[in-house]
């Protein structure tokens, strides 16, 4: 699949080869919008594909072993333009924790929730599912065993979209990323069996 994807904005380091993606961050590179700090950040490195299929689940395998320092990040992304996308990683954050968190920014404003991890955890694995304009985000240490990180709504998501990888390192810092065993499955994300409508 990766051969579908194209680089929204491309880093000056990276290194594509079979089913695996290296990319070197550079310093001050993020996503973000406004909320609490009130900057807008938008030149992180971003990795996507394009479709219009409604349902579906894309997987892949992050491993950010070289990551040293505050907010380094590598993960999943869906990003439709500057104020309307969505972000799934493993932020770094000293020796003994990380924040394991997503990013829903819908309309030009983000919000951040996290949970922290050991520092020790170095891969992780994501799976991002599509129900037309619902979309969910789950985490796995093992690629077999996901768990939820979060479920949204993207008013912009209902119609084509891009999703795919980013990395970043928004303070003064530079690591590379590795991501791998990128595949498209059909949605993991079954509809939903209990209350009404559905």
């Amino acid at each position: 699949m990766i051969k579908n994807m194209k680089w929204t904005r491309e880093p000056q380091n990276y290194i594509i080869e079979n089913n695996k993606i290296e990319i070197v961050t550079l310093p001050h590179t993020d996503l973000w919008q406004r909320t609490y700090y009130h900057f807008r950040n938008d030149n992180a490195p971003v990795l996507q594909m394009e479709t219009d299929e409604k349902f579906f689940s894309f997987i892949v395998k992050t491993d950010f072993s070289e990551s040293c320092h505050r907010f380094d990040q590598c993960g999943i992304v869906m990003y439709l333009d500057s104020e309307n996308w969505l972000k799934a990683s493993v932020e770094y954050e000293n020796d003994e924790f990380q924040h394991l968190g997503s990013v829903v920014t819908s309309h030009g404003y983000s919000d951040w929730a996290t949970t922290a991890i050991p520092a020790n955890i170095k891969t992780m694995w994501y799976r991002f599912s599509r129900r037309e304009d619902d979309y969910c985000i789950e985490c796995s240490q093992d690629g077999k065993i996901f768990s939820q990180m979060r479920i949204c709504h993207m008013p912009e998501g209902a119609g084509k979209i891009k999703f795919g990888i980013y990395a970043c390192s928004p303070e003064n810092s530079s690591f590379r990323a590795v991501f791998t065993d990128l595949k498209i499955t059909e949605c993991a994300w079954k509809a939903h069996d209990g209350q009404q409508p559905d």
